[in-house]
């Protein structure tokens, strides 16, 4: 499986890693967009800050349970933190989860936390 595949998939479980090794598996909305994959989080969540500590992860095809199906394949991860990443996130999130993604967003902005989130980009392992 590629990270194209793996880009038209509804969910995929994104595996990061705390300082022992030790991998952590969140199933997460992700995006394709070129060669990249896309996925929008809490700017203070734990995998933020594994990805800021450890940039390897691990996805792989999953429910939104973050049951996995298929073979896990590496990647490299980075935080984007800009308003410009965070716009061009919402529109990607919204082009391909259509009304499910404009309810989230929309709750998002009511809490407050539209600014609290980051933009992780995901590309083939170096």
């Amino acid at each position: 499986m590629t990270l194209t595949d793996l880009g038209r998939e509804q969910y995929i479980s994104l595996e990061t890693f705390r300082k022992n090794g030790q991998g952590v598996k969140t199933p997460v909305w992700v995006v394709a967009e070129g060669d990249k994959l896309y996925i929008w989080t809490q700017r203070d969540s734990w995998k933020v800050k594994r990805i800021r500590s450890n940039s390897q992860v691990r996805l792989a095809k999953s429910d939104q349970r973050g049951n996995t199906s298929g073979e896990w394949v590496s990647a490299q991860a980075r935080v984007l933190d800009t308003p410009e990443e965070r716009a061009r996130m919402r529109q990607r999130l919204t082009k391909k989860y259509g009304l499910l993604a404009r309810m989230f967003l929309l709750m998002g902005r009511l809490r407050g936390n539209n600014e609290g989130q980051v933009v992780v980009q995901i590309e083939g392992a170096h």
